[in-house]
């Protein structure tokens, strides 16, 4: 063992160890328990950043931790290689989208490798080959033939310039992204895939799910978002019923108006000779409104001309369009209640429509609906035969009374569409649907997949490259002219299943079941928090797909879910001559600092003087990325996991300081000088534990209380930092203890091995060579050090003794000391005498293990 710590020296030979040794291949064993960690795969950028190392550090530390408690451990990797920043890129390097992917994969698979992470290399695939999305594409097909796949017409993002269809990441402003063109809603058709049908299911499974995040349930919970209500028809008169959706019928004797969504067939219709109307429904329709922007934005309407008559009360109501109905959500019809709704409150006010109350306090108390609706559960009044009833009793009344005329019905709505997943861009898996001549749509059969994207292309960042090729279309069905679909899949489509093709990458089928069942459900999951009500929620109803299809036999993808915090840095800026700020990455920057550390001056290698602007997270908008490659280069890869560990719990924010990685780099230097030391003057004898001195059986209660704090932190808490800090600790304490005789080297040895085991899922490498060094084979295959628990045992305590409640001495008894052995112990020792003589003891308290207080006077 060389006597200086020198990564560069270590690192790659033990990646090459690995490899050439296979160590972290894996395969079914039904003789082991296995274990499932999977960090989320990455788009293949470039260049790895630091939001990704901290995502595989941490999955690395569990996979590890967890192969050293002789599980079967998998842990793939793979790349998430469709996208939209393939084809900006591909535009903006004049190349394809293809070989812009393959090297980016090429580069930032190198630099996983480089940071030393345990993958099974084996199982490796991007979702943009063929071999992959080939599958997808059948499934697609399979769920097609179970009804569970439909096209309908919907909106999407138009740019009449560049006459294309944008994605929500082109729209900037309302604007195209090109060319600054006001973007248009325009109605195209599009594919969907039937996920209400599972939005029960996926509600009521949330309670399986123990081993997740609360914040991320609650998330899922509110975006498919259940609600029990009515569905009532309102007649209007020369057209068809309208029919509405409300959680509160208890409020529908207080509708005064009714909105519908511009798309609404009854606006259509309204419209045909309004040309006002008809103006007026194209701004809603240009207008692009996220549902979590109706409470601010502002409410605008027409009146259609039309009247609808209430169910119950045969009031004649005017039909309003207004821009706060969306026809995506409910039925596109609302009935409005302004006394007892704040929307359609404002909406009455500036209309100068009706407002009648009907809900008046519980307690009593004075209704007032002058500034504000009312808009809490209340007492009815002022509805007939409903007077004086509660919500709930209400609900049920009005239920009743509207199922009974044939008006309506109680039911339960979901907030959760289905899931839309055409896209019009190129840089995807082709949707593998023909339609034929006689406009009947069609799967492409099993034995003509996959249908291949090809990747030879030229962008010109207009039009799909196979939606402008009209013959790449061209194609048969059944002997019979056909032409493909053109539209390509949402990449959240890969995304979902990717977990379950690693259990069998090479399989001739989409999964093999055997492996499937023997690897699912994934033990443990990590990624970040904003994929909750997406990538999450797709996985979970991809795999109850794959499930009724008979290809995997759990309910849920993942047990446990890890969502780590984002990693921030400094940011710095100074402005230019035309006011803009300029962003200066921290690495470019020298600070000065108070005497509490805040920064006092900032310049930048240029000499600019920089403003600090904060912690903020990394971007490459505020330029405050840190390379994690230099950060390798400059302290070695176990340095930089270190401290990604250390610095914060793995579910918080991490700030970035490089002062603290160079605190990560001191520690391992200090734990290889010891291991250095220690080993360099021979092996040390076996460990008599019975034979050590008091002070040798404190130090070593001290190591073994570190393990059962370590093996809780890290298997259970996930709080690998706490782990840290303890192993740090015990480290503090090892480098005072003596090292002189046999049995002091014997328990420095026992201490050590523990050490470099616990610190070995964060830090391989250096672990990796200490372990050699101490004697022992590979630690790859080691066991997780246990704690004794015959060493955990006190013989002794120190026990606080205390006179009128002042200390006055300290004493060391026996653990199992009592009181009146204390207490005698205690009268004997002069400290306590000098202030009991001569005094009556009027009471003696005693906490065993602690603490004995006598009273005296």
């Amino acid at each position: 063992m060389q006597e200086q710590y020198r990564p560069q020296d270590i690192e790659q030979k033990v990646q090459e160890h690995w490899d050439n040794n296979k160590t972290f291949v894996v395969s079914e064993d039904p003789n082991k328990e296995k274990f499932y960690c999977l960090s989320m795969f990455p788009y293949p950028s470039g260049r790895l950043h630091m939001g990704h190392v901290r995502n595989y550090t941490i999955g690395d530390v569990i996979s590890r931790y967890q192969r050293l408690q002789g599980k079967n451990v998998m842990q793939p990797i793979g790349w998430d290689a469709f996208g939209l920043p393939a084809e900006n890129a591909a535009v903006k390097n004049k190349t394809a989208p293809a070989p812009w992917t393959y090297e980016n994969i090429e580069y930032m698979k190198n630099q996983l490798k480089l940071l030393g992470f345990g993958y099974d290399w084996n199982r490796e695939f991007a979702t943009c080959t063929p071999e992959y999305y080939r599958w997808e594409q059948e499934f697609f097909t399979k769920l097609y033939n179970k009804g569970l796949v439909y096209k309908k017409t919907s909106s999407v993002n138009w740019c009449p310039n560049d006459q294309t269809v944008l994605a929500n990441e082109q729209v900037e402003d309302g604007c195209c992204w090109r060319c600054d063109t006001p973007v248009e809603q325009k109605e195209i058709p599009q594919w969907f895939i039937k996920i209400t049908e599972y939005a029960q299911e996926l509600l009521d499974d949330l309670d399986q799910l123990e081993g997740w995040p609360e914040m991320v349930k609650t998330m899922q919970r509110n975006w498919i978002g259940r609600s029990e209500g009515v569905e009532l028809s309102f007649a209007v008169k020369g057209h068809s019923d309208l029919e509405v959706y409300t959680t509160r019928p208890d409020t529908l004797m207080g509708v005064t108006y009714v909105g519908i969504a511009a798309g609404h067939p009854l606006a259509a219709a309204a419209a045909e000779n309004n040309p006002e109307l008809a103006k007026f429904i194209d701004e809603c329709r240009n207008t692009k409104v996220a549902e979590a922007e109706l409470a601010t934005m502002e409410k605008k309407g027409m009146a259609t001309g039309l009247t609808a008559i209430h169910p119950l009360n045969g009031r004649e109501v005017p039909v309003y369009v207004a821009n706060f109905v969306l026809m995506d959500y409910g039925t596109g019809a609302v009935m409005a209640v302004p006394a007892h709704d704040q929307r359609d409150f404002e909406f009455a006010t500036k209309y100068g429509l009706d407002i009648v109350p009907v809900i008046k306090p519980e307690d009593g108390s004075e209704l007032d609906i002058s500034e504000a609706a009312y808009t809490e559960k209340g007492v009815l009044f002022d509805s007939g035969e409903f007077d004086g009833l509660g919500f709930q009793d209400a609900f049920n009344a009005i239920a009743a009374k509207l199922e009974a005329e044939g008006k309506g019905k109680k039911t339960v709505n979901f907030r959760l569409r289905d899931w839309g997943v055409s896209r019009q861009r190129y840089w995807g898996a082709p949707i593998p649907m023909v339609t034929t001549e006689d406009g009947e749509v069609h799967p492409v059969p099993a034995d003509q997949l996959p249908v291949i994207l090809p990747e030879d292309v030229v962008m010109d960042g207009v039009t799909s490259p196979i939606k402008a090729d009209k013959t790449w279309a061209e194609t048969t069905f059944e002997g019979k002219p056909a032409l493909r679909e053109t539209d390509t899949f949402d990449t959240f489509m890969e995304s979902s299943w990717y977990y379950a093709r690693y259990c069998s990458p090479k399989a001739d089928e989409m999964l093999d079941s055997d492996a499937a069942n023997y690897w699912l459900p994934v033990d443990q999951y990590i990624g970040g928090i904003e994929h909750a009500c997406m990538h999450l929620l797709y996985s979970r109803f991809f795999h109850k797909l794959l499930r009724d299809c008979g290809m995997v036999q759990s309910d849920e993808p993942f047990k446990q879910l890890l969502c780590q915090g984002m990693v921030l840095a400094d940011a710095y800026y100074y402005t230019s001559d035309k006011g803009a700020k300029i962003w200066v990455s921290p690495t470019e920057v020298t600070v000065e600092r108070d005497e509490k550390g805040r920064i006092t001056k900032a310049v930048d290698t240029e000499g600019n003087e920089v403003v600090h602007s904060g912690m903020t997270k990394m971007s490459k908008s505020k330029n405050n990325g840190i390379d994690p490659q230099e950060m390798v280069d400059k302290y070695g890869a176990d340095t930089v996991r270190l401290f990604m560990m250390f610095a914060s719990p793995a579910d918080m924010t991490l700030e970035w300081q490089e002062s603290g990685v160079e605190g990560a780099n001191r520690f391992l230097k200090r734990v290889w000088k010891l291991v250095h030391e220690h080993t360099a003057k021979g092996a040390a004898e076996a460990l008599d534990a019975a034979a050590l001195t008091a002070d040798q059986k404190a130090l070593r209660r001290d190591v073994h209380k570190t393990i059962a704090k370590v093996s809780d932190d890290v298997g259970r808490r996930q709080t690998f930092n706490t782990a840290i800090a303890a192993i740090m600790e015990l480290m503090n304490k090892l480098a005072k203890a003596p090292q002189e005789s046999a049995q002091d080297r014997a328990l420095l040895d026992e201490a050590l091995k523990a050490i470099v085991c616990m610190l070995y899922p964060m830090t391989p490498h250096i672990c990796f060579e200490m372990w050699k060094a101490l004697g022992e084979s590979d630690i790859d295959h080691a066991a997780w050090p246990m704690a004794d628990e015959k060493a955990l045992v006190e013989d002794e305590k120190l026990i606080i003794v205390q006179v009128n409640g002042k200390l006055r001495a300290k004493l060391t008894v026996a653990a199992d000391a009592t009181k009146e052995q204390v207490e005698a112990i205690a009268l004997n020792d002069e400290n306590v005498t000098k202030f009991t003589d001569d005094k009556t003891i009027r009471k003696v308290i005693f906490v065993p293990g602690k603490l004995l207080n006598i009273v005296a006077n």
